[in-house]
């Protein structure tokens, strides 16, 4: 009897253990309408749901085109978008929901629209060989409206285990996606093409760890891949890789919110080079900077390594700077202290610019960014500099907002110029410059500590390797 009775038990708990499987579901089933006019908000999430609820699995989109307000993710789901299958942002503001997140960060603190959100989530996902398209192009920006009038793509929260994968995603009404506070992340083998309003970034990660982007190929009108801490939480343990970016702003970019700070990041085997789209809503036709690290709101970067970019023509191909902007994240949110910049390294780096606003490392007076390396560095800079450009004065701008030309467009260093730095070192690096170029190769002012190894300027006009102001223990080694 009691053999019976176990036997009967089991055949029960197998049972529920079946039908609490995980379990995937096409939206067709529960109603949906691919004709591209039918909005289907309310069954795409009924269908989110009871897969979550029945232990997950995938969220099927068959080949059509299904149009949708906010949806919102829950776990254990995996939207997956088959080959032909477009999930369309809705064009009526109204179908978005106002969400106000629970997690305090300098983007959270007011209701925000997306069209696929998620906080404190986890085993999600959007993958396939589908679109994403915002369709954000009709949002008209009226002020400082980003993720109120105009909707951002995607915005996931405080959620683990995320994989994004395959899709294509385009036409965001602002932000195509934003991962904040997230943990184990990967993004592989996505497209992403948004060049339809302001604020159109390509993939913002925001005090996420254990990150990984790889294979993906990036056209943004704003920033293209970018990292980015809006609250106390660093972002850390982050692989960008094998991704080809292009945009009208920074291409690789750590900032410009950087309160939490930046530590182990890895960005290697990239390709820049401009989008061909070249009207543009912000920054510039070229693009502004390729490589950009900051950090200026408070925190501490710290151990990253940026190896083996390929820029062709951008306005400027490194930048890197420490600053004091000092914008609080929260307005009860203590002052930040200004922060630290250290243990740069920025290794084979081949690139090519005409623009005058060329490389720059800079801190601000009475605290410096420190312990940066760059080696096997090739610019070829077509720019031209005058006498004149080269007696430029640099403003310090100590709380100005990050950008590489935030000194001005020219520069009085056609190669580098660098400030307020303390033990960087140069090897192995590379300049060829344009015919009539005067402007010395690197400008030092207030650098302790610095070395220039092994570098060759090959210039028409013979220019001067080194100019240098107020700097100290400056070793310069280079061969005939």
């Amino acid at each position: 009897m009691k053999s019976r009775m176990n036997l009967i038990v089991m055949s029960l708990f197998l049972l529920l253990t079946f039908n609490l499987r995980a379990k995937d579901v096409e939206v067709i089933e529960f109603g949906a309408t691919a004709d591209g006019k039918t909005l289907n908000t309310v069954i795409i999430q009924k269908a989110i749901d009871q897969c979550s609820e029945t232990g997950g699995g995938e969220v099927i989109f068959p080949a059509g085109k299904y149009l949708t307000g906010s949806i919102i993710l829950k776990s254990g789901v995996h939207l997956h978008l088959k080959h032909g299958a477009t999930l369309l942002g809705s064009t009526n503001i109204e179908d978005y929901l106002s969400i106000q997140p629970d997690y305090v960060a300098l983007r959270t603190l007011k209701e925000t629209k997306q069209l696929i959100f998620a906080e404190g989530q986890h085993d999600i996902g959007i993958v396939g060989n589908g679109t994403i398209d915002g369709q954000g192009e009709v949002f008209i920006r009226i002020g400082n409206d980003e993720g109120i009038r105009r909707p951002h793509g995607i915005q996931l929260i405080n959620c683990k285990n995320v994989k994004i994968e395959g899709v294509f995603m385009t036409n965001s009404g602002a932000w195509m996606q934003h991962y904040l506070a997230c943990d184990n992340l990967q993004i592989r083998g996505i497209r992403i093409y948004n060049h339809c309003n302001y604020n159109n970034d390509g993939i913002d990660i925001d005090g996420c760890h254990d990150v990984v982007i790889s294979d993906c190929i990036v056209d943004s009108d704003d920033d293209g891949i970018c990292l980015k801490s809006t609250s106390p939480r660093s972002c850390k343990n982050v692989t960008v890789n094998n991704c080809v970016i292009h945009s009208h702003c920074n291409s690789l970019k750590l900032g410009t919110e950087t309160t939490g700070g930046f530590q182990n990041i890895q960005i290697t085997n990239c390709v820049v080079s401009p989008s061909e789209k070249k009207t543009t809503y912000y920054g510039t036709a070229i693009g502004q900077s390729a490589i950009s690290v900051e950090m200026v709101d408070g925190g501490v970067l710290d151990q990253v390594s940026i190896d083996r970019i390929s820029i062709m023509e951008t306005g400027c191909p490194i930048f890197v700077r420490l600053g004091n902007r000092a914008r609080k994240h929260a307005p009860d949110a203590p002052q930040p202290q200004i922060g630290e910049l250290k243990n740069v390294s920025i290794t084979n780096i081949t690139a090519t610019t005409t623009s005058k606003t060329t490389s720059n490392i800079t801190g601000i007076e009475g605290t410096y960014a420190e312990r940066i390396f760059l080696g096997n560095i090739l610019i070829t800079n077509l720019s031209n500099g005058t006498v004149a450009d080269e007696a430029t004065i640099v403003p310090e701008n100590d709380a100005g907002y990050p950008t590489a030309a935030m000194f001005g467009d020219i520069l009085p260093a056609s190669g580098f110029y660098v400030r307020h730095v303390k033990n960087i070192v140069f090897e192995n690096v590379r300049l060829k410059t344009g015919p009539r170029e005067v402007r010395p190769a690197f400008v030092l002012d207030d650098v302790q500590q610095a070395t220039i190894e092994d570098a060759e300027i090959r210039s028409d006009l013979k220019i001067d390797l080194l100019s240098k102001h107020k700097s100290q223990n400056i070793k310069v080694e280079c061969g005939e």
